[in-house]
């Protein structure tokens, strides 16, 4: 990983080799005489560079509040874009703050690229409200990528859950049209994968049909980060290593807990994302450990509340993540993929 990284940052201009490929060279403010490297280009990771582009909330862990953090203990330099900023997450009586808009991410990004820091190795994205800030959001793939092709896109589509649409309608045609063609890999859950499909997932062989479907539109990877199917709870992932050649698919047997938590979603993408570049031919193995790190995360977030006395199944919990760091970085893996032939 090493290596390639700085084979494809040859060339660029913050290390005084000019090409004439580079579409940001023109545009470029920063001279190497008026200012240190960027160390995270510089000297990149071994794991990588992560554009994450999620809410943010000040109180709680949610959107780039939960993401973030985890790759940072994974080895992963983050910037994030904080899609909104809000008091709190939404689910409590009442929140402030602001929206970013499209033009605004439109801003940051022709900011980045001015002084030649739109170089990285990972898109992440969660929560994205309006129509507008996602097709802004498929320009900055396009610009990541005209960069370096070997950009990783992992999206996460939320759009709603066991059931119910929590976004506008419209957005669903533009994931399912503009998005996932160009995503590397996509963790819907059961309800945003339907969607995606327009095919309902009943059985475990739907779940697998779901992802196949997946599969032709773009993504290699798919992950449905939960399925439930007649009272129990999954995981199913699916690789597709090769166009022409079938997915490796498996599932996850996850354990029902009795309460109900925010940002569980845009951690286990994020987590994923961590993994599977550390264990890129291992999808399967990436998802257990990222369920293994989840599962332990929730439980001792189940155990402090009930300390402080409060009942977990009154509110939506927020998840202890800082607390549970340990179990992030090096996860004790109790949670095993089983393999579909």
């Amino acid at each position: 990983m090493l290596l390639k990284l700085k084979s494809l940052l040859e060339g660029h201009p913050q290390f005084g080799i000019s090409r004439d490929t580079h579409i940001f060279r023109s545009r470029s403010s920063r001279s190497p005489e008026m200012a240190p490297p960027i160390l995270s280009l510089a000297l990149p990771s071994e794991t990588g560079r992560v554009l994450s582009i999620q809410s943010h909330t000040v109180q709680g862990y949610v959107g780039n509040k939960s993401a973030v953090f985890p790759l940072q203990l994974l080895g992963y330099d983050v910037d994030p874009i904080n899609s909104v900023q809000f008091s709190n997450h939404t689910g409590y009586p009442t929140f402030r703050g602001q929206v970013l808009n499209g033009q605004q991410l439109c801003d940051l990004i022709e900011g980045l690229e001015a002084n030649d820091l739109l170089y990285y190795t990972h898109l992440l994205t969660g929560y994205i409200g309006s129509v507008s800030f996602l097709n802004t959001v498929l320009e900055v793939v396009n610009k990541l990528r005209s960069i370096n092709p070997e950009l990783t896109y992992v999206c996460d589509p939320v759009m709603g859950d066991e059931g119910k649409l929590y976004v506008p309608l419209e957005l669903v045609s533009v994931y399912r049209e503009k998005v996932v063609p160009v995503a590397s890999m996509l963790t819907p859950n059961q309800f945003e994968a339907e969607q995606l499909t327009g095919f309902r997932i009943g059985s475990e062989r739907d779940g697998r049909e779901a992802c196949n479907i997946l599969h032709a539109a773009g993504p290699s990877k798919v992950v449905i980060t939960s399925i439930n199917i007649e009272g129990n709870l999954l995981l199913i992932g699916s690789h597709q290593k090769e166009k022409d050649q079938s997915p490796e698919q498996f599932k996850i047997i996850i354990p029902k807990i009795p309460a109900y938590f925010t940002g569980t979603g845009d951690l286990t993408t994020a987590l994923l994302l961590g993994w599977s570049n550390k264990y890129p031919d291992n999808l399967d193995k990436a998802a257990e450990l990222a369920v293994s790190s989840l599962q332990a995360l929730l439980q001792r977030t189940l155990n402090d509340y009930r300390s402080a006395g409060h009942s977990p199944q009154s509110s939506s919990l927020e998840i202890r993540l800082i607390q549970s760091q340990d179990d992030i970085r090096n996860p004790q893996v109790k949670f095993k993929s089983e393999k579909y032939k």
